[in-house]
C-alpha cells in the first residue's frame, strides 16, 4: 500500500505518523512537506522517499492509495498559508482514502474535538489505516 504523509511547518505531526507506520508490513511511505524542514523531519523518521513543495504534493496525491496528515492539508491557505489552493484541491480530488488528523489550529475549529493527546489521535489514524489494508 502506498501511503502519502503530508505535513508543513516543522513536520512534527508527519514525523509522528511516519514513526508509527514505518514498521508496518507492505506499506510504502512517501513524505511530502510544504517546506524542506517538514520533509527532512519525515525522512529522518523513516519515510521511504520524500519531496518538497506544491508540485510534489500534487503528483504524490495522484499516486497514493491513502493520504494522511493534519486536516489542514485539505483546506487552502491553512498551515499559516503553506497549503496552496492547488495542494488542497489535489488532496480533495484524489481518489485515495484520506485519514486526516483533526487539529484546532490555524483558524480551523472542529466542534466536538476535546483536548485529545496527539499520540491518541495518531494511534487512531494507524488503526484506521489497518482497516483499509485488510
Amino acid at each position: 500500500m502506498h501511503v502519502l504523509i503530508m505535513d508543513g511547518q516543522g513536520g512534527g505531526l508527519g514525523k509522528q505518523l511516519v514513526s508509527a507506520l514505518k514498521d508496518e508490513p507492505d506499506i510504502f511511505i512517501t513524505a511530502v512537506g510544504t517546506n524542506s524542514t517538514a520533509t527532512n523531519a519525515m525522512l529522518k523518521a523513516g519515510a521511504n522517499e520524500g519531496a518538497t513543495g506544491e508540485n510534489a504534493a500534487i503528483v504524490a496525491c495522484r499516486k497514493a492509495d491513502v493520504i494522511m496528515g493534519p486536516v489542514g492539508i485539505a483546506i487552502a491557505d491553512s498551515l499559516l498559508g503553506e497549503i496552496t489552493p492547488k495542494v488542497a484541491a489535489a488532496v480533495g480530488q484524489s481518489s485515495a482514502k484520506k485519514i486526516l488528523i483533526p487539529m484546532n489550529m490555524c483558524d480551523i475549529m472542529i466542534p466536538g474535538l476535546k483536548s485529545v493527546p496527539i499520540k491518541s489521535l495518531i494511534s487512531d489514524a494507524v488503526e484506521q489505516l489497518k482497516t483499509i489494508s485488510e
